[in-house]
């Protein structure tokens, strides 16, 4: 039985390039899909607007329903998707509920993506 030895090859070079940047925190990266999976519905990315058009960026579940055209629970459902995502805060005023605008909710949202992705292109 004979053996052949294979040639010696050089050590490969490092193909990887040092990170130089913030990455988001495990954490962070699933607080921020929350928020972006609640917004690519069209419906709740319309809800967030039409609360945020609201006096004081509040507005009542009964004033949000007609300009979506659905009914009271799928609106309320599609709410609760937003609170859960930490973009509007619910506040229960005898049988009816308010939504507002968490205040900087958005612009947080926005920093992160500014931070950890922006950055990306350049």
């Amino acid at each position: 039985m004979s053996t052949h030895l294979l040639p010696v090859a050089q050590a490969p070079s490092a193909c990887c390039t040092p990170v130089t940047g913030p990455v988001i925190a495990p954490e962070d990266a699933e607080n921020v899909a929350r928020a972006l999976k609640a917004l690519a519905d069209p419906t709740r990315l319309r809800l967030l607007s039409i609360i945020a058009a609201h006096q004081g960026a509040e507005a009542c579940v009964c004033d949000l329903t007609e300009p979506v055209g659905l009914s009271q629970p799928t609106v309320s459902h599609h709410l609760k998707v937003l609170t859960e995502a930490g973009l509007v805060s619910r506040d229960k005023r005898g049988v009816w509920a308010y939504y507002a605008l968490v205040p900087g909710a958005v612009e947080a949202l926005t920093g992160h993506l500014v931070q950890h992705v922006g950055g990306a292109a350049a």
